[in-house]
C-alpha cells in the first residue's frame, strides 16, 4: 500500500469479511442491491472488452456485472484476501468463468496501462487518502473512451434528511454493527469515512483533475449514495 495510506483499513476489512454481505443488506435496508444494480446498467461495454473492477471485496459488483455482460472479462482487485475468499466462492457457485481475481494494491495495479474498457469501484474510495493519486492511476489504466464508475455512500444535502441520516448512521449503525460483528470498530469508523467524503461537486472536480470527462453524478435514495461517472477522453489526431 502507499504508505500515506491508512494502515488498520485492510486489518479492518480482513476481520468482518464473513459479515461484511449480510450487513451491507441489512443496513442498506437492502438498497444496496439497487444501486450496484444501476452501475450496471450504467456500464456501456462490448463483447470481450476488459473490466476492472477495484475494491472488489465479495465480488458483488463484479458478479451483476457478468450476469448482464456474460461475455466480458472482468478482473477483480482487493487487497484483502478474506473478503476476496468470499468472491472467490460466489464465482465457483454461480460457474462464473469470466472472472479474475487478484490481491493487489490499487496503486501498483498488475495490469498494463491502457487495458481496460472501463473500471468501476463501490464503497471503497471513501477509504483512499490519496484519492486524486487512485483516479490518476485508474485513468491510466482505461483505454482511450474508457468508463470510470464509482459507487459511494454520501450525505443527503437537505437539511432534514441530513439530520436524520446521520442520527442513524452516527446512533444506530454503530450499535447494530456491534450486536452483529465483533469488529466494533469497523461500524464506528464507517459514519467518520462517509463524513469526511468530498462533496458530490468536489470529487467531480477531482475526476476532472484527473483528467476524466463527461463527469456527472447520480444522487439515488434520496442522496446518501452517489453514482460518479466520467470518462477517458479519445485520442484526437
Amino acid at each position: 500500500m502507499d504508505k500515506h495510506e491508512l494502515p488498520f483499513i485492510q486489518d479492518m476489512f480482513e476481520a468482518i469479511a464473513h459479515r461484511y454481505d449480510f450487513l451491507n443488506r441489512a443496513l442498506s435496508l437492502r438498497q444496496d442491491m439497487m444501486w450496484r444494480n444501476k452501475l450496471v446498467q450504467t456500464l456501456d461495454v462490448s463483447n470481450n472488452e476488459n473490466i476492472l473492477d477495484v475494491a472488489s471485496g465479495t465480488g458483488d459488483v463484479a458478479l451483476a456485472i457478468n450476469k448482464q455482460y456474460p461475455s466480458v472479462h472482468i478482473h477483480c482487485v482487493d487487497f484483502s484476501v478474506n473478503m476476496l475468499r468470499f468472491a472467490y466462492q460466489k464465482k465457483m457457485t454461480s460457474h462464473h468463468s469470466n472472472l479474475f481475481i487478484a490481491c493487489a494494491d490499487a496503486f501498483e495495479l498488475p495490469y498494463p496501462t491502457d487495458y481496460f474498457h472501463a473500471a468501476t469501484m463501490a464503497f471503497g474510495i471513501r477509504n483512499i487518502v490519496k484519492k486524486q493519486k487512485l483516479l490518476h492511476t485508474l485513468y491510466q489504466h482505461l483505454v482511450p473512451g474508457g468508463q470510470l464508475l464509482i459507487l459511494e455512500l454520501t450525505v443527503p444535502e437537505m437539511k432534514v434528511l441530513q439530520n436524520l441520516y446521520l442520527l442513524y448512521f452516527k446512533k444506530l449503525l454503530p450499535m447494530i454493527g456491534r450486536m452483529v460483528s465483533k469488529n466494533s470498530f469497523a461500524y464506528d469508523y464507517l459514519p467518520d469515512s462517509v463524513v469526511s467524503f468530498p462533496s458530490s461537486l468536489a470529487f467531480s472536480q477531482m475526476m476532472n483533475k484527473a483528467g476524466f470527462i463527461e463527469v456527472k453524478w447520480l444522487p439515488m435514495t434520496s442522496g446518501i449514495c452517489t453514482l460518479f461517472f466520467g470518462r477517458r477522453p479519445q485520442l484526437t489526431r
